[in-house]
């Protein structure tokens, strides 16, 4: 998965220089990033759009304009994939694939050892300990909720 975010990214710095009369992408660029975070947003919104009313192919094709779009804003702002991979990783690390902390404690937990052997000193790492990772952070899930999606209270 990666392997085609990483070509969409190489194709996105490519045309970053093209004909604006020719080239969407470069058009973006053109217009500077107000418009590419514009654009960004609309496809995001149009993926909730589609998944709420359960049009799977829908969502397809528009998650693929959303990593485009995703993809041109990335380039603008000077973030590479591999940047984003990292912190994906930082993040499994620290609280696993699927969970995310809220922004103000994110940072608080740079990274924790993954298991308890790794929580080891050695010679290699930092005699700075790192905070523990809190076991359970109070937050309200979003659930769907026939067909339409709430904030679980």
């Amino acid at each position: 998965m990666s392997d085609s975010l990483e070509r969409l990214y190489h194709a996105v710095v490519a045309a970053k220089d093209l004909d604006p009369s020719v080239s969407r992408t470069a058009r973006l660029f053109q217009r500077g990033p107000s418009k590419m975070a514009k654009k960004l947003a609309e496809e995001a919104i149009e993926v909730v759009i589609d998944a709420v009313n359960g049009d799977a192919d829908a969502v397809v094709r528009e998650s693929a304009d959303l990593l485009y779009n995703l993809s041109v804003l990335w380039v603008a702002a000077g973030v590479r994939p591999e940047d984003v991979w990292a912190e994906m990783d930082r993040r499994e690390r620290t609280q696993g694939i699927a969970e995310k902390l809220p922004k103000g404690l994110s940072k608080t937990f740079d990274s924790a050892p993954a298991t308890p052997a790794a929580a080891e000193p050695s010679a290699t790492k930092s005699p700075i300990a790192k905070p523990a990772v809190p076991e359970a952070v109070a937050r309200r899930p979003i659930v769907a909720q026939g067909g339409r999606l709430k904030k679980r209270r």
